[in-house]
């Protein structure tokens, strides 16, 4: 899997089965008793990093904190050399690959956003964040944190899209946009 994660990720899917068998150093014949196709193999490629890009939340109390952690293990992992790989990747196959596409994005993006999502909601409702639509923030606040930045590896192959102060620029950002409104007196 690790060979086949690493050619997919550097040279797309037009990598050959044996070139992927090579990197393994295993036969071709053996990749095909364990995978039925190159399409196969692609797909569980794509669903191991689905699970390593995976985000979840867990915080017990300051919002912040919470947020900073989940801001920098998102980051971290989405804007890894290996997570810009497998986005561009994933882009790339989605016209031939409709349903992984589909899949990729249902347990990827939108499972994170869900999650998030759903802590937001969490924060709102003890009074840590004002009420708003929770489902609108997790999308502002997880583009907040990649987006652009990822943009620029997918376009400029950029490397170096980790800048640790980043995180707590988007996340203090976030906090004033949603912070709890003061009563009147």
């Amino acid at each position: 899997m690790d060979a086949a994660c690493d050619a997919f990720r550097e040279e797309g899917y037009q990598v050959s089965i044996d070139r992927i068998a090579t990197r393994a150093q295993v036969a071709r014949q053996t990749l095909y008793n364990h995978f039925p196709s190159k399409d196969a193999l692609f797909a569980e490629v794509i669903r191991n990093a689905i699970e390593s890009i995976l985000v979840t939340l867990e915080g017990d109390g300051d919002v912040r904190t919470t947020l900073l952690a989940f801001g920098d293990a998102y980051r971290s992992k989405l804007l890894s050399l290996e997570g810009v790989a497998i986005v561009r990747a994933m882009i790339a196959e989605a016209p031939r690959f409709p349903k992984l596409a589909k899949q990729f994005f249902a347990q990827g993006p939108a499972m994170t956003r869900k999650h998030l999502a759903v802590y937001l909601s969490y924060a709102m409702e003890q009074g840590w964040l004002r009420p708003d639509n929770p489902e609108f923030a997790a999308e502002m606040l997880s583009a907040m944190l990649i987006d652009f930045d990822r943009l620029r590896g997918l376009i400029n192959l950029q490397t170096d899209l980790l800048k640790p102060a980043k995180t707590a620029q988007v996340v203090d950002c976030f906090l004033r946009a949603f912070a709890p409104q003061k009563e009147l007196q």
